[in-house]
């Protein structure tokens, strides 16, 4: 027998509630400092694993449409990170190892970390020099059982709660929103033009 589903459109709305309410629980003066090294950046480097990494992708490509150099740490064209460089990491858990230690050579090296997590007293937290919190309440990457996504496939977790968005869906939602919604204020403060924009698009695919 065919278990019973949430709608889809409910489930959507649902997300999208939560992410209103992180979006109305982020400190304004963190992301006014976050702000203000992007605007300060020599150039701006980002790190992030799994899809924390693809939210992070996104953001350097609309960094490098507004005008901004841009670079994602891991890729083959990378150049190598210098002070007056800021990184932006995303990490839920704070802890990631690859993200972790591309913070601390970051550090090492005399340049500007700053963090969009959920874990803020985390390793990488101890070393940002700026931290955006998303959705402490929310499960992420981190807190999730070895087990949970059998689980879920399975039909065991069908309930709709705070955890109705598996695997940190709903940091790696809300870091995505974010990171739009600062590229937005960019938008603003550089009075950047939609041809601007246009002319820096990806031509050649």
């Amino acid at each position: 027998m065919q278990q019973e589903c949430s709608s889809i459109a409910d489930l959507m709305l649902l997300m999208a509630s939560s992410i209103e309410d992180v979006a109305r629980a982020i400190d304004q003066e963190s992301a006014t400092r976050f702000l203000d090294k992007i605007l300060n950046a020599k150039r701006i480097y980002v790190a992030g694993a799994g899809r924390s990494g693809l939210v992070a992708r996104a953001f350097a490509q609309r960094l490098m449409h507004l005008g901004f150099e841009s670079y994602v740490i891991g890729e083959t064209i990378t150049p190598a990170f210098g002070p007056g460089d800021v990184l932006v990491a995303f990490s839920g858990s704070g802890e990631t190892r690859s993200v972790v230690d591309a913070c601390e050579t970051a550090r090492d090296i005399g340049g500007t970390i700053c963090l969009i997590t959920s874990t803020p007293d985390s390793r990488i937290g101890q070393m940002a020099d700026c931290i955006i919190e998303i959705g402490n309440n929310h499960l992420t990457d981190a807190d999730i059982p070895s087990d949970f996504e059998i689980r879920q496939l399975t039909g065991q977790y069908r309930s709709v709660s705070q955890s109705f968005a598996p695997l940190g869906t709903l940091f790696e939602t809300a870091a995505l929103v974010f990171s739009d919604a600062i590229i937005s204020a960019l938008m603003e403060v550089k009075h950047c033009t939609i041809e601007e924009l246009q002319d820096r698009l990806a031509n050649v695919q």
